[in-house]
């Protein structure tokens, strides 16, 4: 499937949307960001049907972000303490869709609970896999390591040390573009999704990469040689929050509001102001939006 997408959406580092009625809730938190950039053909094949790579600067990137999960919830649900937090590593890819929604596409996601893994695994179809995990402080390092049980490569290992540093007070172009990433593009339920996340501006620290022995992207199909990381940073987490999917290429995301500019012309003659608000919702880069307050009708219902 080509895909020609729209302009994508502006990168900002301030949550696009809340989702108030949380399908997830969870926290990040000791998290390392290790970036490579890699040219955009070759991982091209590794993408989410109905997305290309995105770039910047022309070039796209590989990441691999290990970080501790904390109390995964349902809805607006509690927490769970044990079965909910844990460590985790993920291999990921910068994807745009055909609406110009930017996120990202996991390519593995290690984590330390069998059970939560065998869900993600079966019900969602995210490719979770179980390893032996831990994360360790001391002398000013933070060092994550992880050694691959099931389903494989068995044995497929990392280890991982960053040295924060300073405090980042406004993080670069490319800072925010590696990091405040707004959604994923996912199979769930055998569907091909948008699944978006909001949470705080990222607390970043730039950090010195002390040690990385991994076979993680490599095992995740990644077959470039990756080199030295152009970017290492760390931050002590967010609390997040994942609203409902929505379909790649399908509708756009409720939370998605209409231009201001928008709500203050006056309809053409013989148009209604509903059905000008639904017209004039499209965002500066081209993107169709869904305005607030338009809901589709239910099949079968009298329009009003």
């Amino acid at each position: 499937m080509v895909v020609t997408p729209f302009a994508p959406e502006p990168v900002s580092g301030v949550s696009v949307g809340s989702a108030r009625r949380p399908l997830l809730t969870q926290a990040w938190l000791d998290l390392a960001f290790v970036h490579w950039a890699v040219e955009p053909g070759d991982v091209a094949h590794l993408m989410a049907e109905g997305t290309v790579p995105d770039t910047f600067d022309g070039v796209t990137f590989v990441g691999l972000v290990p970080f501790r999960m904390h109390r995964v919830g349902w809805f607006r649900l509690p927490g769970i303490p044990y079965l909910g937090s844990f460590p985790e590593t993920n291999v990921r890819l910068y994807s745009v869709d055909a609406q110009g929604r930017r996120g990202v596409v996991f390519r593995s996601l290690d984590a330390s609970r069998l059970i939560p893994v065998a869900i993600a695994r079966s019900v969602f179809r995210m490719p979770y896999l179980w390893s032996r995990m831990g994360i360790r402080h001391g002398g000013g390092n933070v060092t994550y390591t992880s050694s691959r049980r099931w389903p494989g490569p068995r044995g497929t290992r990392s280890r991982i040390t960053v040295r924060p540093g300073e405090r980042i007070a406004e993080p670069s172009a490319l800072e925010h573009f590696l990091t405040a990433r707004w959604g994923m593009h996912n199979t769930f339920f055998g569907r091909q999704m948008y699944l978006p996340n909001s949470h705080p501006q990222w607390p970043l620290r730039r950090a010195e990469l002390v040690e990385c022995d991994e076979g993680l992207t490599r095992a995740a199909g990644i077959r470039t040689a990756l080199g030295e990381p152009v970017s290492v940073l760390y931050s002590p987490g967010v609390a997040v929050r994942f609203g409902r999917p929505a379909r790649i290429g399908g509708t756009p995301h409720p939370w998605e509001r209409v231009r201001p500019d928008a709500r203050c012309e006056q309809p053409p003659e013989g148009v209604s102001r509903a059905g000008h608000r639904a017209a004039r919702a499209v965002s500066p880069g081209g993107v169709t939006r869904s305005p607030v307050g338009l809901r589709p009708r239910r099949r079968g219902a009298a329009p009003r």
